[in-house]
């Protein structure tokens, strides 16, 4: 259930919120970009205007350049967010030299390691901008594609020092052994800090079609997780689906041998966002009526929590009944947008 929007309204919705930052407040990320493109993916490009007033409020204005993004500051440059501006401009003008697949394979293995920065939301942000482009390419979409990749190489964050623990053959199993973080801090960026031990699964896949099917078994599995663990933290355990997720979305654009280095290091960011913020206990959850996914779209467009929306799109692209059931569970655990 995707189509391509051809009314016109998410780019000019991408226009309008390129002249907005990637962040606010110093630490929380601008959804907008991925959302108005969740909608427009799911055919309700009528209310991507709508939702988006909505949201204005929560915008902060373009941050101001510091320098350019040259060779010999490059690595300096990467993680820092008062580059962010310096980024977007530095990938703007790759796209426009370039084609965007070519600049995204040269990025992609540079940025991969960093991708727990921002809590994942650079490489959702990504992987929103590649399926607009995939669908249709043209000013607008370029454009955002060049906010995230520059979002992402501003807030890179690589994760070290993590034990590799003994995994399990599935990867509904694996994120079930993954050990809880004891933590006093609430921020991402502490808790992620904390993240000493994790299980290693499918650590042995180097052939790219394998790495493409657990990408995809692990993205299920993190989406059906969400119903029954949601309750840990209802928006951050969002990401342990939709983070993969963004990755899944954007082999077709990358050269075949980086699929499996993907898989990697979304198993690793799910399963880090799973130690943060994972429940001591699930529950059993019983969504309130079967619906059909359209239905789910629209109470997730009336709910209007950004989270809400991603997660739902996320559920369409598994498309059974236990992730449409972790869709329905997100909208009860979440404030609604008003």
């Amino acid at each position: 259930m995707t189509t391509n929007d051809t009314s016109g309204r998410l780019d000019e919705a991408l226009e309008r919120l390129h002249t907005a930052g990637p962040e606010r407040l110093g630490r929380l990320s601008n959804h907008a970009p991925m959302v108005v493109e969740s909608l427009a993916a799911r055919g309700r490009s009528g209310a991507v205007h709508r939702w988006l007033d909505l949201y204005w409020d929560k915008l902060e204005d373009f941050p101001a350049p510091v320098a350019p993004i040259t060779d010999a500051d490059r690595s300096r440059a990467l993680g820092d967010i008062r580059r962010a501006a310096d980024w977007i401009t530095h990938f703007t003008r790759a796209l426009a030299e370039r084609p965007w697949r070519d600049v995204l394979a040269e990025w992609w293995p540079r940025l991969l390691p960093g991708l727990y920065g921002a809590a994942t939301h650079p490489v959702i942000r990504v992987g929103h901008a590649v399926r607009a482009l995939e669908a249709e390419e043209n000013a607008p979409r370029l454009t955002e594609l060049a906010h995230a990749l520059g979002y992402w190489a501003a807030r890179y964050r690589p994760v070290r020092g993590v034990t590799a623990l003994p995994g399990a053959p599935t990867a509904a199993a694996s994120l079930d052994a993954v050990p809880p973080v004891e933590s006093e801090h609430s921020a991402f960026p502490d808790r992620l800090g904390a993240v000493r031990a994790l299980p290693v699964w499918a650590g042995e896949v180097t052939d790219p079609d394998i790495a493409r099917a657990r990408l995809t078994e692990l993205v299920r599995a993190a989406t059906h997780r969400y119903a029954t663990h949601g309750h840990g933290e209802e928006t951050m355990l969002v990401h342990a689906a939709t983070a993969p997720n963004a990755v899944l979305r954007t082999l077709d654009a990358l050269p075949r041998t980086l699929w499996a280095p993907s898989l990697h290091a979304a198993w690793t960011a799910s399963a880090a966002v799973t130690a943060m913020y994972a429940p001591a206990e699930p529950v059993d959850y019983v969504p309130p009526a079967r619906l059909t996914a359209e239905e789910v779209v629209e109470r997730a467009l009336a709910h209007g929590d950004e989270h809400v929306v991603k997660l739902t799109d996320t559920a369409l692209d598994v498309g059974d009944e236990q992730a449409l059931a972790a869709a329905l569970r997100a909208m009860e655990l979440s404030v609604p947008l008003r």
